[in-house]
């Protein structure tokens, strides 16, 4: 382990599991032996606002919050929300997105519209964006709310961590009853890659 502090944020909009999946996060940096702190940013989140974790972890973590351009990896649930934070991704940091549109309520009253182009402006932002359809995986396992666990079974297949440690968090942190359709939906993530 070394001793530089490394930065993982989540961003996502209200009830996409962003707050499941950084307390599987947590669990797996905690029982790896690093110093972990998170901090949650919500914005309305009940009404589909922007929801936004910080994990970050380390020897020694002085501060759960990272600023721009300090995030080493950003895993994005919503296509716009990653174009809403990409300015906190490192220039060389890795960006996780799920293509998937959740349309904000001033786009849904006409006041707004839903930004074009995002993968090409992702793809400005951060030399190779992973971007894929995390939705129909969760489909696929069985529960179209486990695009979290989806995406951090993508996020496993980049951070060097034993994958029986992954699965260890798993059982740490989701109910005995919702554990097999979160397995599968973790498992159909990492073949996403």
């Amino acid at each position: 382990m070394n001793n530089d502090t490394k930065t993982i944020m989540l961003v996502g909009v209200g009830g996409q599991g962003t707050l499941l999946a950084s307390r599987v996060l947590g669990n797996l940096l905690l029982s790896s032996g690093y110093d972990v702190k998170l901090s949650e940013v919500h914005g309305m989140s009940q009404r589909g606002g922007s929801v936004v974790t910080y994990i970050r972890y380390g020897q020694n973590v002085a501060s759960p919050i990272a600023g721009h351009g300090e995030a080493d990896i950003m895993v994005a649930f919503e296509l716009c929300e990653a174009a809403r934070w990409t300015n906190h991704l490192k220039k060389d940091g890795i960006l996780i997105v799920n293509d998937q549109k959740i349309l904000p309520m001033p786009v849904i009253t006409g006041a707004a519209v839903y930004p074009e182009n995002i993968p090409q402006q992702l793809a400005m932002v951060c030399n190779k964006p992973i971007i894929l359809d995390a939705l129909s995986a969760a489909i696929t396992a069985g529960n179209s709310k486990a695009v979290n666990v989806v995406l951090l079974g993508v996020l496993s297949t980049i951070m060097d961590f034993d994958l029986a440690c992954w699965e260890n968090a798993l059982v740490a942190s989701i109910k005995p009853n919702l554990l097999p359709i979160n397995q599968q939906a973790f498992k159909l993530g990492r073949d996403l890659i």
